[in-house]
């Protein structure tokens, strides 16, 4: 436990010292700041409910040694439960809050390491791409690939290249570019003494070196005077060019990177100087190493990329918005392998992968779910004890953007509460890394905790697959509630930016005058697991207990992003081959050794489809659906028929469906009359004896 500090500033909150159990300073960080320095002294961690001046609060931390003892940790219960039209309402928010802000931290995770040495790569029209070479030349070691043609600097100071950009990858300390040189003159040659230009009779070459082909009328005098050096070369057969460079500067206006969310190191500011300015100054600071987190886990045993040449899901590479996730098949196996350099942990992939295979971890689920359970837990039971119950709702946000959004409204609610509405007293704020990061488990997880609603705030930063991504895993979760006979839980608010303060007071104000509603049933006590495919089954559990309606005998129907679901069987094409079988990476096929018999759990279909592609006959089709949770679990027969023996031993050797049909198909082949024919009905042992036998 940690000491609480509470600051109502200059008592603008309506704050209750009683029901919080905690005294409350109204000017802590000037006239109190003695009660701060006092907490310092002690070997406990320190929690300020204020964010406003956290800098000041941590540079007096500094210099008293108090992080090297135990943490400085900020809650805000100012803009997110004070300053909000149901301020009066909010003590037991504001307990939930602090209890939130006091838990342990998440275990640390692995990281990326990145190393720039400064090599920087400046592309576009030189009559942009110099001047910034100019001034950042004498901090990084600048080149330049010119995109259209200007005039040269008289001294070499930095390379100095053209052409156009063929391909372009990497991240941050580690870019690889391709381009095509389409000028005769190669300015990695040309030494700039102007020799071309004085003999050239149609003025086609200027300052900038470059031949102007529409003036050029192939008199080739340059060519002759340039030859001592060999910079002009009219019918040059190696055009390709390529270099390694640790930054990108591009100042195309439609630059074509492969992905929607560019790399680190990589800067792409536009037309506009003023951007061009902010792009060029970040890049001063990008020399030396540099860590990130590596977001996720990846567990390639139970991926559902492809199995026997055929391609399942995809889901992680379709929305993955910087290109770091890619195919990969080896003998037929495939998986998909992720560049943690590339990753800027969105958290997508680990969204709508219907497996687990890819798992977010920062922080993981299972850390996750310890805090929103804390979260509901804490705000239930405080309700409880004014003698009214209230389930609330959590607001899911990503951490910076969201923050910045939040932070507004309750500064605006409270400074003009006619025009904004503030947090309502239930609307429980819980930031991410990211808002795509989360899904139908976390989600409905929060649901069995107690919360009766969860509202994803999308800030506007978002990409467009994020977004989309987060519909179809919001319809199907809805879905799985109607199945149970709940009314949809699950929203989501989409704003424009993150000073869209009046969408996001409207979506406040419908919160309030809908009011909260009611929980599930009684909080769960179990947690989310870091697997995805259990934590679903115990929450189908949970709500199959508390269901209003029980589901039809033959399941419900499920959108079809489901990751839930069965497979029908046109029983009447399957010659069970059990080539479904050995391509399920989940195994919820199963094959029998001792009868032709194939069966499904469906618990283990995750609706990847590989079955589906694999199958000769196309007797199989995805089935998303919600069955209960016993038949679920269950073995069932998908089909069987009755076995073919052989006619000389008498050994069981496939299906009488499947010999008879190659039977009948190669009956009327010449290469199959008589006795050959009747081989085909023997096994391979009992084959070989009677060739042999016909032979002597």
């Amino acid at each position: 436990m940690s000491q609480k500090l509470i600051c109502n500033c200059n008592e603008t909150m309506p704050l209750d010292s009683k029901a919080l159990g905690l005294p409350i300073h109204t000017s802590l960080c000037r006239q109190e700041v003695g009660s701060f320095l006092k907490a310092l002294d002690g070997d406990d961690a320190v929690l300020v409910a204020c964010t406003q001046e956290g800098a000041l609060f941590s540079e007096l931390a500094e210099q008293s040694g108090k992080p090297l003892v135990a943490p400085l940790r900020f809650v805000n219960i100012r803009e997110y439960a004070g300053w909000t039209q149901e301020a009066k309402q909010s003590s037991p928010k504001i307990t939930a809050l602090l209890a939130l802000a006091d838990m342990p931290q998440a275990e640390p995770v692995p990281v990326v390491s990145y190393e720039s040495g400064g090599s920087l790569l400046i592309i576009g029209a030189a009559e942009q791409a110099l001047p910034w070479a100019d001034k950042l030349n004498t901090a990084l070691d600048v080149s330049v690939l010119c995109t259209k043609a200007g005039d040269l600097p008289l001294s070499r100071t930095f390379p100095i290249y053209s052409g156009e950009v063929s391909k372009l990858e990497g991240f941050l300390g580690s870019f690889s570019v391709d381009w095509n040189l389409q000028n005769p003159i190669d300015p990695e040659m040309c030494t700039r003494c102007g020799a071309c230009v004085e003999v050239c009779p149609e003025q086609a070459i200027n300052a900038s070196f470059q031949i102007d082909l529409d003036k050029c009328k192939s008199h080739r005098a340059c060519v002759t005077a340039c030859a001592g050096i060999g910079a002009i070369a009219f019918d040059r057969i190696d055009t390709k060019r390529s270099g390694e460079f640790d930054l990108i500067l591009d100042l195309r206006s439609d630059p074509k990177m492969p992905m929607s969310q560019t790399p680190q190191g990589y800067f792409a500011p536009g037309p506009d100087p003023f951007d061009q300015a902010l792009a060029a100054n970040e890049l001063l600071g990008m020399v030396g190493e540099f860590e990130k987190p590596k977001y996720f886990v990846y567990n390639e045993k139970i991926c559902a990329h492809g199995r026997n040449g055929q391609v399942g899901c995809s889901a992680c590479i379709d929305v993955c918005s910087t290109g770091a996730i890619r195919s990969i098949f080896k003998s037929g196996q495939g998986h998909v392998e992720v560049n943690p350099n590339l990753c800027m942990g969105c958290g997508a992939c680990s969204t709508v992968c219907p497996s687990g295979a890819m798992r977010y971890n920062y922080p993981s689920v299972a850390h996750q779910g310890k805090e929103i359970k804390a979260l509901a837990t804490v705000f239930i039971t405080e309700t409880t004890k004014q003698n009214r119950t209230v389930a609330p709702t959590l607001l899911l946000h990503t951490l910076e953007a969201g923050a910045q959004l939040l932070d507004g409204l309750g500064r605006a609610a409270h400074i003009q509460s006619k025009q904004f509405e503030g947090l309502p007293s239930y609307v429980l704020p819980y930031g991410i890394e990211h808002i795509a990061s989360t899904g139908m488990e976390f989600w409905l997880g929060a649901l069995s905790y107690g919360f009766g609603e969860v509202v994803l705030l999308l800030s506007g930063e978002e990409d467009p697959a994020y977004r989309a991504a987060l519909e179809i895993q919001v319809d199907v979760a809805n879905t799985v509630l109607q199945a149970y006979g709940f009314t949809p839980r699950i929203q989501m608010a989409c704003v424009s930016s993150s000073k869209d303060l009046s969408a996001v007071s409207v979506v406040m104000g419908q919160l309030r005058q809908h009011g909260p509603l009611p929980s599930l049933g009684a909080p769960a006590s179990f947690g989310l697991s870091i697997q995805k495919r259990e934590t679903l089954e115990v929450i189908l559990e949970y709500l199959q207990k508390h269901a209003k309606t029980p589901l039809p005998d033959q399941g419900s129907a499920l959108p079809k992003a489901s990751p839930l679901g069965g497979l029908q069987m046109n029983s009447e094409a399957c010659t069970l081959c059990m080539s479904c079988v050995g391509s399920c990476p989940e195994g919820a096929l199963l094959d029998n050794p001792d009868e032709p018999k194939l069966s499904f759990i469906e618990k283990n279909c995750v609706q990847c489809g590989i079955c589906v592609k694999t199958c000769p006959e196309e007797a199989l089709s995805l089935l998303p659906r919600l069955v209960n949770v016993e038949q679920r679990k269950q073995r069932m027969v998908l089909n069987e028929t009755q076995a073919f023996h052989c006619i000389s031993c008498g050994k069981p050797m496939g299906t009488l469906k499947m010999v008879n049909l190659m039977l009948s198909k190669l009956s009327t082949h010449g290469a199959f009359s008589g006795s050959a024919l009747d081989r085909l009905k023997m096994c391979g042992d009992c084959r070989v004896v009677d060739m042999v036998k016909k032979e002597l």
